[in-house]
């Protein structure tokens, strides 16, 4: 039997199998290692090219993140802008109501701008410390409002991504808001283990408590439809309730 060019020749039981082939020349020796040495060649350019490739990309990484942070800081400097002119017209505005629109719409700006500012602080980082990001977050709010009531920070402390982190920002910002705007006595945001989702992040004050069998997904107002659709986005829940003392009112949203 013949594979090519070697042959197998069948032997006695016991016996050594010879295997027979073609001698090898010199010039097939050369030839060979001629192909190896353009194959070596070849990688060696496409290794090249490849790197060359990854140094544009890098340089176009550093581009784009310079560009990115120069947008930002620009984008900064705008919602300061906002906020100064909101707050320069609630102040000019005769009318109480409107005045207390366009300071909520400052807060909500201002808001906005700590976070992005704070999260521009972590250095790109992917996720956060949620507990004592939000005890900075409350100082900057308490500074801003200058808030008669005070606010504690309360709870275990857990890492969160960061496109979770700033939804739950902004949600406790419009809880804080409202506690502000209709509660009295000190305000309290809990963070807390929840055996069904996972996290239980709450607001309460020692305010007049919401009635009973009050309906969140029928409020119309500004505030509750931003809470509801950033509950909605990181696939949380909300509840609301009172407070243990069966006092105030306290809202909750689980997530996980």
């Amino acid at each position: 039997m013949s594979i090519g060019q070697l042959q197998f020749h069948a032997a006695p039981p016991g016996s050594a199998v010879t295997i027979v082939g073609s001698p090898r020349t010199a010039a097939s020796y050369e030839d060979e290692i001629i192909e190896h040495r353009n194959m070596a060649a070849l990688l060696r350019a496409e290794i090249v090219k490849d790197e060359d490739l990854l140094r544009q990309k890098d340089q176009l990484i550093d581009q784009r993140s310079l560009a990115n942070s120069e947008s930002i800081h620009r984008l900064l400097n705008d919602l300061q802008i906002v906020v100064s002119l909101l707050s320069l017209q609630s102040r000019k505005s005769a009318d109480a109501e409107t005045a207390s629109q366009l300071t909520a719409a400052a807060s909500r700006v201002a808001t906005i701008a700590r976070v992005h500012r704070r999260l521009q602080s972590l250095d790109h980082l992917q996720s956060l410390a949620l507990k004592q990001f939000l005890v900075d977050f409350c100082v900057d709010f308490s500074m801003f409002l200058g808030a008669d009531q005070a606010i504690a920070v309360e709870g275990i402390e857990i890492l969160v991504p960061s496109n979770t982190g700033i939804p739950l920002s902004l949600i406790v910002n419009e809880l804080i808001t409202n506690a502000v705007k209709y509660g009295t006595g000190g305000i309290a945001v809990l963070l807390a283990p929840d055996s069904r989702k996972g996290y239980a992040l709450s607001v309460s004050n020692d305010g007049p408590a919401l009635p009973e069998g009050f309906d969140l997904t029928a409020g119309n107002g500004q505030g509750m439809r931003i809470i509801r659709s950033f509950v909605e986005r990181i696939g949380g829940e909300l509840h609301v309730g009172r407070r243990d003392n069966g006092q105030g009112t306290r809202f909750t949203v689980l997530f996980g």
